[in-house]
């Protein structure tokens, strides 16, 4: 029976639409199995019934904005909370574990900025864990860490072993508190993403306006290890917010075929004999490409991961190099107001009191500041908002030695508050609006643990001016300078980004409406596809095949 072979009688139809070339270049990735195809082979051997295709074939869904996404901002709002909090609020025993082991300023500073550093720096193994095995499952590991941690420092017995329980150990529990609370609110949320962030983010004001007076009450009544021990039981609550991270379950994307029992026996025997074929001498070459290829696989599983082209990107490296140099006058005077309070004669719940009024006005900031950035004329130059933003907290610190009594720490604790929580509401908006939210699990990875050197050097150097010079004076100024820096220097280069990519946008348009262009891309299409087809006399029998193949699934072939 001779004609031509209808398409439905292809091998398109048994349900193999990604396993045939159907270009020049797909035919060249294809002999690496030196796939031998006729009418007669897998047409034959397979049954009808073999395979195909599912019932219900849907994509996957986007972000919900909304249902069960406000759970889940639930519980990252406690997630975020402790993750910031937690080494803030911790401050208010610094000035009796001082006393206690007979430390200096600089000294106890440590415990703070490691567990600071460690939140940071261990954010590219919580993004690498939260693509492993998503981001419930890392949040209570998280947890059951800084329980541990907490209850350990009870037992210490020198402050190298605070460092070790409090800054290490409760830090890396943090770390897997944080950024998989982030990463699943973009998954949740596209339209409401600001909101949502400032919602989650406001956890943080909320905790340290509840830790500062309870941890003082802690303290008076059980003293720091008994408090340590509290405080442990209390992070085992990060568990509870982890099990709130219900994944999002999406329907493939793509249209798979459905492989049955019987199905499944032919196909093993064809590439049993296709294996056998491949053993022979005829294949040297493909082998060797494909150890070749192996030696690639460590790189690509690294990238798969981390997506380290990023630092390809302008956009990111501008946000990168801004927030490492605001990072180093970020966390110091947060760290050092309680102890500021105490040196100057207030007493200790006055002092613990100013940390709950930065933190009532920063609880109110976040979600506000959520909602301006979400407007129609703020959230397209959001980047600007952020830069003024870092700026205008510097500023509050510069202004801070001014400040003489009680009445003058309570003002500038309402405007640090404000500028405070400005900055933490937008710190990942901005980087999801450079970066998408595809890149975003790889983005907060690399910037955290870029983050974290100056994070880990911010209190110590506050403190050690504080040693030297006797006066807590230098520290705010330090750190207002520093954040004045990157807040104009983030401004000044976003500004010069938003001309490039205005530019660059331009440019594409004119080369897609300019025929010229469309004519190069095509001359040079068929200038690779004459190289490739010049790839020596051992590979014509295969491409011969390949071409019988081809013309075989078009419905081409007489039989």
């Amino acid at each position: 029976m001779a004609g031509a072979v209808p398409a439905s009688s292809s091998l398109c139809s048994r349900g193999f639409p990604s396993a045939l070339p159907t270009s020049h270049t797909a035919a060249k990735d294809v002999p690496k199995f030196n796939l031998r195809v006729s009418r007669g082979t897998l047409g034959s051997r397979l049954p009808s019934s073999a395979m195909c295709p599912p019932a219900n074939v849907g994509r996957a869904p986007g972000p919900p904005d909304g249902g069960w996404g406000w759970v889940v901002v639930v519980g990252a709002f406690i997630s975020i909370g402790f993750a910031y909090a937690f080494p803030k609020g911790i401050a208010i025993f610094f000035k009796e574990i001082q006393d206690f082991f007979g430390t200096s300023y600089g000294e106890i500073a440590w415990v703070s900025s490691i567990m600071l550093a460690t939140t940071y720096g261990a954010g590219p193994i919580s993004s690498i864990l939260v693509n492993r095995y998503g981001s419930r499952p890392v949040v209570i590991f998280g947890g059951l860490l800084c329980g541990i941690g907490m209850v350990s420092a009870a037992f210490c017995t020198s402050i190298l072993q605070l460092y070790i329980c409090v800054g290490f150990i409760t830090g890396f529990g943090l770390a897997l508190n944080l950024q998989p609370s982030v990463i699943i609110i973009g998954k949740y949320f596209l339209k409401r993403r600001p909101i949502a962030n400032g919602l989650a983010m406001a956890g943080s004001p909320v905790m340290l306006c509840t830790l500062a007076p309870l941890n003082q009450f802690l303290f008076d009544n059980f003293g720091w290890r008994g408090s340590f021990l509290i405080l442990g039981a209390i992070l085992l609550n990060c568990c509870v917010a982890g099990a709130l991270f219900r994944p999002i379950r999406a329907a493939p994307a793509s249209v798979k075929p459905q492989v049955t029992e019987e199905g499944k026996d032919a196909l093993k025997e064809e590439v049993t004999e296709e294996a056998m074929e491949m053993s022979s001498p005829t294949n040297v070459p493909m082998a060797n490409k494909t150890e070749e290829e192996g030696g690639k696989d460590c790189c690509e599983k690294i990238n798969q991961y981390l997506d380290f082209s990023l630092f390809k990107h302008r956009g990111f490296l501008i946000y990168l190099i801004g927030n490492v140099l605001m990072f180093l006058g970020f966390f110091a005077p947060i760290v050092f107001l309680a102890p500021y309070a105490k040196h100057i004669g207030i007493d200790e719940y006055s002092a613990a009191f100013l940390l709950s009024i930065l933190a009532i006005v920063d609880m109110i900031a976040r979600p506000t500041t959520g909602i301006i950035a979400n407007s129609k004329w703020v959230r397209p130059r959001i980047q600007y908002f952020f830069s003024f933003s870092i700026a205008f907290n510097g500023t509050c610190h510069l202004l801070c030695p001014l400040a003489s009594g009680y009445t003058g720490l309570v003002v500038y604790s309402i405007f640090f508050g404000l500028a405070f929580g400005m900055v933490c509401a937008m710190l990942f908006e901005t980087l999801m609006d450079l970066v998408g939210a595809a890149r975003f699990t790889s983005a907060v990875g690399l910037v955290t643990i870029a983050e974290c050197c100056t994070i880990l050097l911010g209190p110590p150097i506050g403190g050690t001016l504080i040693d030297t010079f006797g006066d807590y004076k230098y520290m705010f100024i330090k750190c207002g300078a520093v954040m004045v820096l990157a807040g104009s220097f983030l401004f000044i280069m976003n500004y010069y980004n938003y001309r490039m990519l205005a530019k660059e946008e331009k440019e594409r348009k004119a080369k897609e409406e300019d025929p010229k262009s469309v004519r190069t891309e095509n001359e040079g299409r068929n200038n690779w596809n004459k190289e490739t087809a010049q790839d020596g006399p051992e590979l014509e029998p295969l491409r011969e095949e390949q071409e019988g193949l081809k013309k075989e699934v078009n419905g081409t072939n007489e039989v």
